[in-house]
């Protein structure tokens, strides 16, 4: 099975886009406020962390296009005093709708997959046992590119992402889903 997510995160950037025929490459970090929603989520609060990452793009047409890429993603929530680090490989895979007059504005949405990289709790310690070692879910998000030539460009953007995995692997029937919002800023470049 996660052969079959990898392929299909991957698959993107081995075909060549139909039409316009476009591929932009970027590099992009942000600010993470990560979070739980499910089980007794109201005893956490936000955990603020990072990601950095490597973003790809294919466009199907000046408004349409397919990203995806591959970026570290720091996850889980603070509860009383109590930090839990959830730390992923998150792959989206999100159309990716232009528009405004220059096409410089975009939303974005779609399933991302996460395969969990480490899992620790500041009172317990490693907690990667009692983890699912991934993640699936969904996210949206907008953004706005500022060109700076006609091979590169800055980006700044919002998204939001939540998964319906449950976090606690194990048997307790205590259930947990990932949360989180990110606000990103990073460079593109079209080869």
């Amino acid at each position: 099975m996660k052969k079959l997510f990898l392929l299909l995160a991957i698959l993107p950037f081995c075909v060549q886009a139909q039409d316009k025929g476009d591929f932009e490459l970027g590099i992009g970090a942000g600010i993470n406020f990560g979070n739980f929603y499910g089980d007794s989520a109201f005893l956490f609060s936000t955990r603020v962390s990072t990601q950095i990452g490597v973003l790809g793009e294919f466009y199907f047409s000046d408004r349409w296009g397919l990203k995806t890429g591959f970026v570290y993603d720091s996850k889980g929530a603070d509860g009383s005093g109590n930090e839990t680090k959830l730390d992923y490989l998150f792959i989206p895979i999100y159309a990716n709708w232009h528009f405004g007059r220059n096409r410089n504005w975009y939303l974005n949405f779609g399933p991302h997959i996460d395969f969990l990289l480490s899992a620790e709790d500041e009172i317990v310690g490693d907690l990667k046992n009692d983890t699912s070692s991934f993640d699936v879910g969904l996210g949206v998000g907008i953004g706005h590119k500022f060109k700076i030539s006609d091979t590169t460009g800055i980006f700044i953007e919002y998204q939001g992402a939540g998964g319906f995995i449950n976090v606690v692997d194990n048997d307790t029937g205590f259930e947990l889903l990932n949360t989180r919002a990110a606000l990103n800023v990073g460079v593109v470049f079209q080869p």
